[in-house]
């Protein structure tokens, strides 16, 4: 796992808020746009006899401590694409 500083997580258990739920991720994500860089992800879903939870906790990098490379421009995690 690469260097994070930010760890958000998203969790719900009744049956609406699960289907809102990528909707909640992608309107944070919309929200921290050039502040932080998602490293990495684990999607996790737990259950009893009564409820379902399904929870996306994202590992972030602040934007401003990653590395810059020879051109000034930002370097970019490699695990943001799957």
């Amino acid at each position: 796992m690469s260097r994070f500083d930010v760890v958000k997580v998203f969790s719900a258990t009744k049956a609406r808020e699960r289907v809102a739920l990528g909707e909640r991720v992608t309107e944070w994500l919309a929200e921290q746009r050039g502040k932080v860089v998602v490293v990495d992800k684990v999607v996790s879903q737990s259950s009893d006899n009564e409820f379902h939870c399904l929870t996306i906790t994202l590992f972030c990098s602040n934007w401003k401590s990653r590395p810059e490379d020879s051109q000034g421009r930002r370097e970019r995690s490699h695990s943001q694409n799957g």
